[in-house]
């Protein structure tokens, strides 16, 4: 959520974001009700301080026992505005929060303006793996060797869901722990297993609600929403607190499985691990004092980039365009890794950072060395989301024969297993 100074003080600059973002909005509506609002405030401390100025006059008068009748009824018709300004104050603030709620963050001044075909390449990585033969699918590959099942998935479930087996559930599983191990270990997160499912106010709190419902698993009688990844339980395990600067910066890693409706997806790319319901993933999440967000940034993408470093994949870092964002970041790169049997990249990993945009709405701060209190800025990674990753392992490190080699750096959680072959 933006702070109201800002598009008070700011206003040419959020009415040029929304349009680089393209997002239709009432800039000046919202500013009338905030002047309106501002101006009841205003009207309602004067009446307060007027009132009890005449309360010391009342008291002042029947001291002196002169008559006070006109103060008094000055003063009940003072309590009688008073009352009623306060419900019209109390709707306008409600309706200027629920405005602030649909505006997005805004773009960094390095972020380019327009869709998909404006972001921009920041580095490449690794080499391209290079094959003898035509490179298969990854859906082929997991058909072939019995550890991918979609037929099965859609018959307990409905299409779009995964079901790994035999090698390919051991895979989910040592990735999982590989990339955990890795960030706990080597770069120092805290690791959380937080719940699956979440209330409405963490939703809220990290952008999901109330924009981007539609997109989201949820379960009616309780209220609650299935995680569309973990950075709304972990975001929100700090949601109304102050933190110590001494704290800062506060790093988790955490694996949950992810559930998104993907209702957005139509036109879209769907086929096998393209675009799933439900994946694995595991999230970084940091917490970090104002003034080193854009280093920590820096350092996360960095955590993330690791990971398909050492598993010795093609990648590229590309930093988002204006339209191509998510509606809380500020700045976002994405990780992509290169896909040989569908001659495309997968993106595999968004790190962004959200400034103050995810604390102002869960209400985190921290109290710096002079007391002060101010608001923290969060920032999130995918280190990383397995479907496309298993999908880019799978094309990448197959063999003439069929079976796909394990990557060296997995082997180890894998039982020592070096190829996956035909049951």
């Amino acid at each position: 959520m933006l702070d109201m100074n800002v598009i008070r003080d700011e206003t040419e600059r959020v009415r040029k974001a929304l349009k680089d973002r393209e997002v239709a909005f009432d800039v000046d509506g919202l500013l009338a009700l905030d002047a309106r609002r501002r101006s009841l405030i205003g009207r309602g401390e004067s009446l307060r301080s007027e009132r009890n100025a005449n309360s010391k006059k009342v008291s002042e008068l029947k001291k002196r026992s002169e008559d006070a009748s006109a103060l008094i009824q000055r003063t009940k018709e003072i309590g009688d505005e008073i009352r009623g300004i306060d419900p019209e104050l109390k709707r306008l603030e409600t309706e200027i929060q629920e405005q602030l709620m649909m505006i997005p963050n805004l773009p960094a001044s390095e972020v380019p303006v327009g869709d998909a075909s404006k972001n921009r390449e920041v580095r490449h990585g690794g080499e391209r793996k290079t094959f003898d033969f035509e490179p298969k699918t990854h859906w082929e590959l997991g058909e072939a060797l019995d550890i991918l099942d979609f037929p099965r998935a859609t018959k307990v479930a409905e299409p779009h869901f995964p079901l790994f087996k035999r090698a390919g559930a051991r895979l989910v599983r040592a990735l999982v722990n590989f990339m955990l191990d890795l960030h706990t270990t080597q770069h120092g997160y805290t690791e959380v297993f937080p719940p699956f499912l979440v209330n409405r106010r963490a939703m809220t709190g990290t952008g999901q609600l109330p924009k981007f419902e539609e997109d989201m698993y949820k379960t009616s009688l309780d209220d609650l929403f299935l995680i569309p990844t973990a950075e709304v339980p972990v975001t929100n395990m700090h949601r109304d607190e102050i933190l110590n600067e001494g704290e800062l910066p506060i790093c988790y890693a955490a694996y949950t499985a992810c559930f998104r409706r993907e209702a957005g997806s139509y036109g879209k790319d769907t086929r096998a691990l393209m675009r799933v319901h439900q994946f694995d993933k595991v999230e970084l999440v940091k917490f970090v004092r104002p003034e080193t967000s854009n280093e920590e940034h820096e350092k996360l993408l960095a955590d993330a980039e690791r990971v398909v470093q050492l598993l010795a994949l093609e990648y590229r870092v590309m930093l988002l365009s204006t339209l191509d964002m998510s509606f809380a970041a500020s700045k976002c790169y994405d990780i992509e890794i290169w896909s040989p049997g569908l001659g495309r990249w997968l993106e595999t990993s968004s790190c962004s950072n959200f400034l103050d945009f995810q604390a102002r709405r869960a209400n985190i701060r921290f109290r710096d060395t002079d007391g002060k209190v101010k608001f923290v800025h969060t920032l999130n990674g995918s280190g990383v989301a397995l479907a496309r990753l298993i999908a880019a392992i799978l094309e990448s490190f197959q063999n003439p024969d069929g079976s796909v080699a394990v990557p060296e750096v997995l082997r180890s959680y894998m039982g020592g297993l070096e190829k996956m072959t035909k049951p």
